[in-house]
């Protein structure tokens, strides 16, 4: 396996880690079942992460633009995924995906440095 492969599995386990105990349990009002929450979470974070690390990094924009584009793609395409599986989520679905990106981006920036 490359490295660039190896980094982009460590940064996402990470990212679904965090996203995930931040998200889950917001979306507790959402649905009861915790797996359903969990798969969900993690689905739409395989939907968006390797854009965000694959892609992203590869567009000639300077690196403010890009983070903040593969942020706002991350952002909105989760809470689309979580509208789609919750349709009564509506404004939650951001704040959750908003919460749950943001914590994951700090800290990432955090382990980064």
């Amino acid at each position: 396996m490359n490295a660039w492969v190896r980094d982009w599995l460590q940064a996402f386990a990470i990212t679904a880690v965090i996203e995930a105990l931040v998200a889950v349990p917001l979306l507790a009002r959402a649905d009861p079942h915790l797996g359903r929450r969990l798969g969900a979470v993690l689905l739409v974070n395989l939907a968006t992460h390797p854009l965000v690390w694959f892609l992203f990094p590869g567009l000639s924009a300077p690196y403010p633009l890009r983070v903040a584009l593969s942020e706002a793609w991350a952002l909105a395409a989760e809470t689309a995924g979580y509208c789609i599986v919750w349709p009564n989520l509506r404004r939650r679905a951001f704040t959750i995906s908003f919460l749950a990106n943001a914590a994951s981006f700090i800290i990432g920036l955090l382990v980064h440095r």
